[in-house]
């Protein structure tokens, strides 16, 4: 049986390199490509693959957020994260959000490509050195806290929260969305009171622990602890 992929990382250069490697494989078949986190649950959705091979930090929305997105969408779809981070963290939040793989950067070829049939076949991968046993203690950790305010928030607050933080005005991150400035402003408006946010540095800040945006040297600095 032939299985369906659609690649999304934001840098073509990978994505052709995938598509190579995934198509010399017997069984599949890569479908589709974007470099753009925002349109990624639409093709998908149009596409319907059996598997999404996402990259963690995308533009535009986080792999995350996409997760989430493409879980509620197409719930057939298998995603499987691409990511350079090993943190159990950003593993837990994968899962989480609908994730069936989660495999590390420095992986080889044959990993991938094991972890795409793992998931095909129903069964969770995750990339070693990546310990199942660890996540699941940190999820049982986690669910002992608090309710996370972030899970509050709607698919289009996301949406906004991920843009202003890259840094998007009003007028740019609307027309990227489709809304008018003011709606977007709003919404900007409604993230930051929800999460107690004051100030684009903050908003960063937040975006960053997160795992929504990639260390950047330019973004903005406080000299708040």
């Amino acid at each position: 049986m032939n299985a369906t992929i659609v690649l999304a990382d934001d840098h073509q250069v990978v994505r052709q390199g995938l598509r190579r490697l995934l198509e010399a494989e017997r069984g599949l078949t890569v479908v589709g490509e974007t470099g753009d986190g925002l349109g990624v649950a639409d093709l998908v959705e149009r596409m319907r693959p059996d598997v999404l091979v996402l990259d963690l930090m995308m533009p535009g929305l986080s792999g995350l957020d996409v997760t989430h997105q493409v879980v509620k969408r197409s719930p057939a779809t298998r995603v499987v994260v691409l990511s350079m981070y090993a943190s159990d963290a950003y593993v837990l939040e994968a899962l989480r959000n609908g994730a069936r793989g989660y495999v590390l950067k420095d992986a080889t070829a044959a990993e991938l490509v094991r972890a795409i049939r793992s998931v095909l076949a129903g069964r969770r991968y995750l990339s070693p050195p990546l310990s199942a046993h660890t996540v699941e203690a940190y999820e049982r950790k986690v669910r002992s806290t608090e309710v996370d305010i972030y899970e509050t928030l709607t698919a289009r607050e996301r949406e906004v929260l991920h843009l202003a933080a890259e840094g998007l005005p009003a007028s740019a991150l609307a027309e990227r969305l489709g809304i008018s400035p003011r709606t977007a402003e709003t919404h900007r408006a409604n993230v930051m009171r929800k999460l107690g946010l004051h100030g684009r540095a903050q908003l960063v800040r937040y975006a960053l622990q997160r795992g929504l945006l990639a260390v950047q040297s330019d973004e903005p600095t406080s000299s708040e602890s």
